[in-house]
């Protein structure tokens, strides 16, 4: 079945339908304005802000079935949450001096070789640079399409590798990329332990997206939990005196209490629907 739904892939067609506009024009308008607000926030990146576009297209779609089947929503909330995030990376790296992604952490060391202090002082001593970089940006949105439409049916073809071979690819690059990047065995063990429980997960029905998002959350999370309780002495109240965390915390306790709910009434609603069920 696998190949036959590979041999139905519109390889020659580079422009969405009607149908396929209308799909994906309120998941671009979601995705922008989750990854635009997700690049906000220092550390998070475009990575963050993809997983959470997709769990909010996931959540709002009239068919949750078809995500990981080829549903639309699925591509295009993401993709706009990534466009969108690494525009909104640059606002705390250029007015802060604190990088919003991986990218930006690698520009703010190269500002800083050049003798550069990313920051208020910057926009007001060196606009030349500031309003470049944001005109960079517009650039390279227009080679973005420039570039990839003629490519698309290239990029399809990927889809046609079958999939024990692709696998092997990204396995043989991913334990290349986890030696080379400390030259350590351990590092290879735990990108292999690691594969082996997102399989696990996967093959039992759990979502990979929160532990993906656990995983490039929990350093930065970490340091800046030891940071904190630095400042108040480990004392754990500044969490709810601080209007902002407590917020935040406040907004997280009423999402897991939502869904406690909602698992709660489903359950007893599939009781009350077995029992009537059985009585009939």
């Amino acid at each position: 079945s696998e190949m036959c739904i590979r041999d139905r892939l519109p390889t020659n067609r580079l422009w969405l339908t009607l149908q396929e506009w209308k799909r994906a024009a309120v998941p671009w308008i979601r995705g922008t304005i989750v990854g635009f607000f997700s690049g906000l926030l220092p550390g998070t990146g475009a990575t963050f802000a993809t997983f959470m576009s997709y769990g909010v297209e996931r959540r709002f779609a009239k068919n949750p079935d078809e995500f990981g089947k080829g549903a639309i929503e699925g591509l295009a909330g993401p993709e706009a949450a990534n466009n969108a995030a690494a525009g909104a990376s640059m606002v705390p790296l250029l007015a802060l001096g604190i990088p919003g992604s991986a990218t930006t952490a690698i520009m703010l060391v190269a500002f800083q070789l050049y003798g550069l202090q990313p920051g208020p002082t910057l926009l007001e001593n060196n606009k030349e640079l500031v309003w470049g970089l944001i005109a960079s940006l517009y650039v390279a949105n227009v080679l973005l399409i420039v570039i990839n439409l003629p490519l698309v049916g290239l990029w399809v073809q990927l889809l046609r590798i079958p999939r024990g071979m692709l696998t092997a690819i990204i396995l043989v690059f991913s334990t290349v990329g986890a030696y080379s990047l400390q030259g350590s065995l351990g590092d290879v063990v735990i990108v292999w332990l690691l594969g082996c429980a997102a399989f696990v997960l996967r093959r039992y029905g759990f979502p990979i997206a929160p532990v993906l998002l656990g995983l490039v959350l929990g350093p930065l999370i970490e340091q800046d939990l030891r940071r904190s309780l630095a400042m108040s002495s480990g004392d754990f109240s500044i969490f709810l005196t601080r209007p902002i965390s407590a917020t935040i915390l406040a907004v997280i306790a009423c999402v897991v209490l939502f869904r406690v709910y909602r698992f709660i009434q489903k359950r007893r609603t599939n009781q009350m629907a077995s029992v009537s069920g059985s009585a009939i």
